[in-house]
C-alpha cells in the first residue's frame, strides 16, 4: 500500500494497540461500538475506547487504521495486540472462544505509575497517599492557574489555600469582634479603642496555610508520593502531558487515574468583571483592607464573606439576583439572611449588575457599578471600593483533554458523571470531589471518597462513600447546620402528609446577659410519619451550629426517631440540648418562642 504521510500517527495508533490489552477505535453514537463495549464491560475486562468523533484526529486515524488493517468502520478491536476486526467479528470470536483466548494471553503490559492522581486538593491527596499506603506507585500532578488579579497558592486545593480554612478564620476574627461587644456586659472594662488590622489578620492567616501546604508536601515524600506543580492533560489513552511553570513538558502514563480536578469561582461575563472585581480566590490573601465592598451573589460562599467582611466592620452590600442559599432549605436561608440584615449587612434585592468600571486605581480603589432590576426596567449606579463575585462555580474539566480518551461529561457545567464506584464511563479513569454530578461539593466529603476509591482499587475492600445524610454548616454570621432533606425537598419526596415538622426558637445563654437576638436562633426536624418519625432532615441556626450538627449527623446515620430523641437528656444549658425538648409542631400552629432557660 502506498504511503500516506501518516507515520508519526501510524506510530501513535501503534503504540496504543501495544499498550492496552483491550483497545477500542469506536464513534460515541456508533451502536455497534457500544454494543462491542459493552460485551467488554460484562466480561469484566478493561478496555480502552478511542472516539474517533471526539477527537481533532479522528479522521486521520481512521485513514491510518484502515492501512494497518484493511478496514474501514468502527468498531475497531485490538485485544492483546491481535486485531479481532469489528462488531460482527469480535461477537463471533466470543461465540467462538477466541476472544477469551485472546483476553487470556494477556501480554504484559508496562506504565510508568500505577496510579496518577490529578488534583492535589483535599480528595485527591487522600486518595494518592491511601494507594501509596498500600504499596501503589503513585504520582500526584498539582497546579493552580493563577486567577485574572494574579492570585495563586500552594498544595492543598480550595480547602485549605481559599475556602474552608481561611473562611472560617476569618469567621472567627468576626465573631471575637461581637464578643468583645458582649464583654463589657460580663464585666470586662477597657479604656484603649478597639479596632481591626486587615494586615494582621490576613498575614497570620496565611502563614497557618503556608505551614499546612508544606505539610502536605511532606506527608506526599514521606508516602513516596511524586509530587510534581505541573498541569495535567490528557494526550491519548493512559498518558498524560504534564506542563510546569516555565512551560516544559513532560509524559507520564499510568494504568489508572483519578480526576481530582475541583472548581474555580464563576465571572459574571459582563464589562470590567475579570478586570476590577475579585472572588473568593483572591480576598483571603488580599494585601490590604477591601473597604466599602459589594458582594455579587446568594451563595454560602457570599453569605459568608459578607458576614465576616461586616463582622470586622467594614461596609458591606449583597447584590442577589433571586434567593438565598440556592439548594438549601428556604426558611433557613430567610432566617440567616434576616439575621445579617439585623446587624449591618445591606441587600439588593432582585439586581443583577450589568457593568464594572473602574474611577480609580488604588489598594482600594474606586469602583463604580452598574445594575438593573429583573424585575422592572429600573438601573442604579453606586460606587463601592471593592466587589466581590460569588455567583457560583464551574469544574476544571474543559481543558485536561478528557475528550481525547473519550470521559464523558456535562458540557452544561463541566461536571463527571459517574457510576457509584466513582468510574467514569472510561473504565480506568475515576472522579471525586467537587466534579461529580450530582453530589455534595465538600471537601469531607472528597477525602472520604478518595480513600475508599484507593482501598476498593488496591486493598481488596468494597466500601463506598454514602452520599446521603451528609452534615455541613454554613458560617453566616448566626451559623447554619443541616443533615438530611431540607423541608421543600422532604415534602417532594415523601409528600406534605406524610410528614411531622417540630420546630422552636430558642435564646442561647451566653446571649442573654447581653440582651441581644432574642429568639432569632431556631430549630427544626423533619420526620417521616411514615417511619416511625424517622428524622430525615436536621436544621439548626445558631452559635457553634456545625459542632451541634455533627452529632446528630451520627445519631442519623444510626436511623434516629422523634422518640429517641425526647428519650435523650439534653446538656443543660446548652443549644444542642433543644432538640430533646421539642414538642411544638408546625401543623398545630403553637407559639415556639421560648419563655426561659
Amino acid at each position: 500500500m502506498p504511503p500516506t504521510g501518516n507515520d508519526g500517527l501510524r506510530s501513535r495508533v501503534q503504540e496504543m494497540v501495544d499498550r492496552n490489552p483491550v483497545m477500542v477505535f469506536s464513534k460515541s453514537s456508533c451502536p455497534y461500538c457500544i454494543k462491542v463495549k459493552e460485551l467488554f464491560s460484562s466480561l469484566d475486562r478493561e478496555y480502552v475506547a478511542l472516539e474517533l468523533d471526539q477527537c481533532d484526529d479522528g479522521n486521520r486515524i481512521q485513514e491510518v487504521l484502515f492501512e494497518m488493517t484493511g478496514q474501514r468502520t468502527v468498531p475497531n478491536v485490538f485485544v492483546n495486540k491481535t486485531h479481532v476486526g469489528g462488531c460482527d467479528r469480535t461477537l463471533e470470536a466470543h461465540r467462538d472462544g477466541t476472544l477469551q483466548q485472546l483476553l487470556d494471553n494477556n501480554a504484559s503490559v508496562s506504565y510508568d505509575y500505577d496510579l496518577i492522581v490529578i488534583g492535589g486538593g483535599s480528595g485527591g491527596l487522600a486518595c494518592s497517599k491511601e494507594a501509596a499506603a498500600l504499596g501503589k506507585k503513585v504520582m500526584v500532578l498539582d497546579y493552580v492557574v493563577p486567577t485574572p488579579l494574579g492570585a495563586s497558592w500552594g498544595l492543598g486545593g480550595t480547602c485549605v489555600n481559599v475556602g474552608c480554612i481561611p473562611k472560617k478564620l476569618m469567621h472567627q476574627a468576626a465573631l471575637l469582634g461581637q464578643a468583645l461587644k458582649d464583654s463589657r456586659k460580663f464585666g470586662w472594662e477597657y479604656e484603649e479603642q478597639v479596632s481591626h488590622n486587615w494586615d494582621t489578620m490576613r498575614q497570620n492567616i496565611q502563614d497557618y496555610i503556608g505551614s499546612l501546604n508544606w505539610g502536605y508536601r511532606v506527608s506526599l515524600r514521606d508516602k513516596n508520593v511524586r509530587y510534581e506543580n505541573a498541569y495535567a492533560e490528557f494526550v491519548e489513552p493512559h498518558k498524560i502531558k504534564a506542563t510546569n511553570r516555565k512551560g516544559k513538558e513532560s509524559f507520564f502514563t499510568a494504568a489508572k487515574f483519578v480526576v481530582a480536578t475541583g472548581e474555580r469561582p464563576r465571572y459574571l461575563d459582563i464589562p470590567g468583571d475579570k478586570e476590577f472585581c475579585i472572588t473568593s480566590d483572591d480576598l483571603f490573601s488580599l494585601s490590604y483592607c477591601p473597604g466599602k465592598t459589594l458582594v455579587v451573589g446568594a451563595s454560602y460562599v457570599a453569605l459568608e464573606c459578607a458576614g465576616f467582611l461586616a463582622g470586622i466592620g467594614l461596609d458591606v452590600t449583597v447584590m442577589v439576583r433571586s434567593i438565598f442559599l440556592r439548594g438549601f432549605d428556604q426558611e433557613m436561608a430567610e432566617k440567616a439572611g434576616t439575621h445579617m440584615e439585623t446587624h449591618g449587612v445591606k441587600f439588593l434585592k432582585k439586581f443583577v449588575p450589568t457593568a464594572i468600571e473602574e474611577l480609580e486605581p488604588g489598594t482600594p480603589g474606586r469602583i463604580r457599578v452598574v445594575a438593573k432590576s429583573t424585575e422592572s426596567d429600573q438601573v442604579i449606579e453606586e460606587e463601592y471600593n471593592t466587589v466581590l463575585i460569588a455567583v457560583g462555580r464551574d469544574s476544571c474539566t474543559k481543558n485536561i483533554g478528557l475528550e481525547k480518551i473519550g470521559v464523558k461529561i456535562n458540557e452544561r457545567n463541566g461536571k463527571i458523571p459517574v457510576n457509584d464506584e466513582e468510574q467514569t464511563n472510561v473504565p480506568y479513569v475515576y472522579a471525586i470531589g467537587d466534579i461529580l454530578e450530582g453530589k455534595w461539593e465538600l471537601t469531607p466529603v472528597a477525602i472520604q471518597a478518595g480513600r475508599y476509591l484507593a482501598r476498593r482499587l488496591y486493598g481488596d475492600s468494597n466500601v463506598k462513600c454514602d452520599y446521603i445524610n451528609v452534615p455541613t454548616t454554613v458560617f453566616t454570621p448566626m451559623e447554619y447546620g443541616c443533615c438530611g432533606y431540607s423541608e421543600e425537598k422532604a415534602i417532594e419526596v415523601f409528600g406534605e402528609e406524610n410528614l411531622e415538622v417540630y420546630h422552636t426558637l430558642f435564646w442561647p445563654l451566653e446571649w442573654t446577659v447581653p440582651g441581644r437576638d432574642n429568639n432569632q436562633c431556631y430549630a427544626k426536624i423533619i420526620c417521616n410519619k411514615e417511619d416511625y418519625e424517622r428524622v430525615v432532615g436536621f436544621h439548626v441556626l445558631g452559635p457553634n451550629a456545625g459542632e451541634i450538627t455533627q452529632g446528630y449527623a451520627a445519631a442519623m446515620k444510626c436511623g434516629l426517631t422523634k422518640e429517641k430523641l425526647d428519650e435523650t437528656i439534653g446538656i443543660h444549658p446548652t443549644c444542642a440540648e433543644i432538640f430533646t425538648t421539642m414538642d411544638v409542631t408546625k401543623a398545630s400552629g403553637g407559639d415556639i418562642a421560648q419563655k426561659g432557660c
